[in-house]
């Protein structure tokens, strides 16, 4: 039996049974209640056969599913820009798949929502009780789900917020004119203190000033019903549909994901995602450029650490310590305790520990074979320090790891003052993403 071929054939019989139970209310006669229960249930269903048979076109081919890494070459990237040269560039990472994908997101997500809110707080089947501005809600939530804007808290409080704030504007300014200005301005103020800016509220203080049958049968309750409520469902729905689909949703960036698993305790990124710049240059440049750019913070900090790996392998893996070396390095002075060290090497998962004196110039290392049968100071059992300089080449410190003696090289500068330290792992963590990348 081939397996490759079991998705395809559980999204064709997820069509079949969606469709039927879509084509049911029309053949029979139902109450109501049926009719919804039958309803929600076939869009759902046809929903997730939709995206399954999706996210199968191009998998066998896509470069993406065999390496996550992957980068574009020259020529391909030249092709891509040359098929549509007059048009503006798609959003960085979009693929036709994914926009597929989002298409038949906005799809489910919209007509369930519709259909729930219509049953219970609308006037009928046929007239869903749901506001414009969702549907904008909508192509950030499932077209662009990484985005800052597109987070549950940016479309449940963007949108809520900006619904009362175009009805307090409504309520104490007569002018429409006036009003529609103000409620947008005042919308865009409220949403950045709060961080949950979403340009659908802005629609949304917009659709509260103007009014409408909607607004003024629902009063001061709009921002709530069906704002509110129509917020709440589409989320909820974009979650269960990223989930489906294998996305991160809500959005977590790689870099947080991948310092939540640090396993040292330490405040120095894991070594297959470490480079040579800090987040503070990210923070400098950014504020030099005095523009706002719709990407997290963390997941720029991830792509420019993956650019900085890529040309890193372009140079032919010409790397120096300072560029993968651990920065917040752990070290123990020379009166310290021997059990006070043990406890540290097994607290922070480390096999080395550099020594230093009272005036933080290294000394040695000692290791939990030097401490094991210990009950004095470390200053007592002190094994000499393998150390390099920042600027010598990372790969030339290999020949000190085949010994199986040592674990570690410590990077100091000529004071014997420490600026890092290289682990066995991060050696071996940054050849990884070499061989990767070429």
């Amino acid at each position: 039996m081939n397996t490759s071929r079991k998705p395809s054939a559980i999204a064709l019989t997820l069509l079949l049974i969606g469709a039927v139970l879509l084509t049911v209310p029309f053949l029979m006669t139902l109450s109501s209640e049926a009719t919804f229960i039958i309803r929600a249930f076939g869009l759902g269903i046809l929903g997730i056969g939709i995206s399954l048979g999706i996210c199968k076109i191009g998998k066998k081919n896509s470069p993406l599913r065999s390496n996550p890494r992957h980068v574009l070459t020259k020529q391909n990237q030249q092709q891509t820009n040359s098929r549509f040269g007059w048009l503006p560039p798609v959003p960085v990472g979009s693929t036709f798949r994914n926009r597929l994908l989002a298409a038949f997101g906005a799809l489910f997500g919209i007509s369930l929502t519709g259909l729930i809110c219509a049953e219970f707080i609308g006037q009928g089947l046929w007239a869903p009780l749901i506001v414009a501005p969702i549907g904008a809600s909508a192509v950030l939530l499932f077209a662009v789900p990484s985005s800052p804007l597109a987070q549950p808290w940016a479309i449940i409080g963007g949108n809520t917020l900006s619904a009362a704030i175009g009805m307090a504007v409504a309520y104490f300014v007569d002018d429409a004119v006036l009003g529609i200005g103000l409620a947008v301005s005042f919308a865009i103020i409220v949403m950045s203190l709060t961080r949950c800016l979403h340009p659908p509220g802005g629609a949304a203080a917009l659709t509260a000033v103007l009014g409408g049958k909607v607004v003024s049968s629902w009063g001061v309750l709009f921002p709530l019903l069906p704002v509110g409520v129509n917020s709440c469902l589409l989320v909820i729905i974009g979650v269960i549909f990223h989930k489906i689909i294998g996305h991160s949703y809500p959005h977590r960036s790689a870099t947080s994901i991948e310092q939540a698993a640090h396993a040292h305790h330490t405040r120095d990124l894991p070594p297959h995602i470490r480079s040579s710049f800090i987040r503070s240059d990210i923070t400098t440049v950014l504020e030099r450029q005095d523009e706002t750019f719709d990407i997290d913070p963390e997941d720029l900090e991830t792509l420019v650490e993956e650019v900085a790996l890529q040309a890193r392998c372009r140079k032919d893996g010409q790397v120096t310590c300072q560029e993968i070396m651990s920065r917040d390095v752990i070290f123990v002075g020379r009166e310290m305790s021997a059990d006070i060290a043990i406890s540290l090497l097994l607290h922070h998962k480390i096999r080395t520990l550099p020594v230093l004196d009272a005036n933080e110039t290294l000394l040695g290392t000692v290791g939990l074979r030097d401490l094991v049968y210990s009950n004095g100071k470390v200053g007592d059992y002190l094994s000499p320090a393998i150390v390099a300089a920042p600027d010598d080449l990372a790969f030339n410190l290999i020949p000190h790891f085949t010994t199986g003696d040592i674990h570690a090289v410590v990077i100091a500068d000529r004071k014997m003052k420490i600026k890092g330290i290289i682990s066995q792992t991060d050696i071996l963590s940054n050849m990884f993403n070499m061989s990767l990348l070429k």
